[in-house]
């Protein structure tokens, strides 16, 4: 779970609701003084939500770009009932709904740890829609179980325990970070708001995902992939040849891990930023 420095907004970014065909989604906006040169789309992962993204978004802004990061369903303040589409085609759906909610034909488009399985099936199967396909912090299929990352026990757990007890568990076995009051209330706040039935399908996704990377390869799309320097999900080699597969390699952010985003922004503008301008 990705946890924010500061819940203060950068300057130019603006909260909104979308209004799509696939329903309404909480999102995280930002438009340039001029014309945007293009628009971007971010996608949380895992337990994530657009704040994941909040200190990239004015860098985006300040070099032309508009952007939209937002909840997906189920996340924090865009709703996930129990009936909704949570397969990864569904999740893929909505992301094609938020990219035409900006009526900036294709754009470009990032997903973060469990957001790039959305992305690389949104990219397969709407390649139209899309400039290009940003992967930060993810891997080319399912993540698997792991003891320091018990995902089977977790989908057990949620369907026994409230979201509130299960945040606990969580707490209690990873240790306790000290935070700014207001950010730990946020980070517990954004656990507990998950759709119950959105949380447990993002983790039945991290175990049990194929492989997407040739069906993405189809698109014909430039591909971008970056990971923190201790990023600790997917194994380094898994992303080092899953770039290899797309014809590039990973860009390492420094002084950062899992969240590139919130930990090192700038690095990851600096790295980022040219791949955008060249598509």
């Amino acid at each position: 779970m990705s946890t924010p420095r500061t819940l203060r907004l950068p300057e130019h970014v603006v909260p909104v609701t979308l209004a799509t065909d696939r329903g309404t989604f909480a999102a995280l906006a930002t438009e340039p003084e001029d014309v945007p040169r293009a628009h971007v789309v971010l996608v949380p992962g895992w337990t994530g939500s657009k704040e994941d993204f909040a200190p990239l978004l004015p860098l985006l802004r300040a070099a032309g770009y508009s952007a939209t990061a937002y909840d997906q369903r189920g996340q924090l303040e865009t709703t996930g009932l129990p009936e909704d589409d949570y397969t990864l085609a569904g999740f893929a759906e909505d992301a094609v709904a938020v990219a035409a909610s900006a009526g900036a034909g294709p754009v470009h488009l990032l997903g973060h740890s469990f957001g790039g399985l959305v992305a690389q099936t949104a990219a397969a199967a709407q390649p139209e829609a899309w400039r290009s396909l940003s992967l930060l912090c993810t891997g080319p299929g399912a993540l698997g179980e792991d003891p320091q990352r018990p995902l089977s026990h977790l989908v057990e757990v949620l369907d026994r325990d409230s979201l509130e007890e299960v945040y606990g568990q969580l707490q209690a076995a990873r240790g306790r970070d000290e935070q700014p009051a207001d950010v730990e209330e946020f980070t517990r706040r954004k656990f507990v708001s998950n759709a119950v039935a959105s949380l447990r399908a993002m983790t039945v996704h991290l175990l049990e995902a194929p492989d997407l990377v040739e069906a993405a390869q189809k698109s014909g799309l430039p591909v971008f992939v970056a990971r923190g320097a201790d990023d600790d999900a997917w194994p380094f080699d898994v992303q080092d040849e899953m770039a290899r597969r797309y014809g590039t390699q990973v860009h390492v952010v420094p002084d950062s891990a899992h969240s590139p985003a919130i930990e090192n922004p700038d690095a990851l503008a600096a790295a980022w930023l040219p791949f955008l301008a060249d598509h």
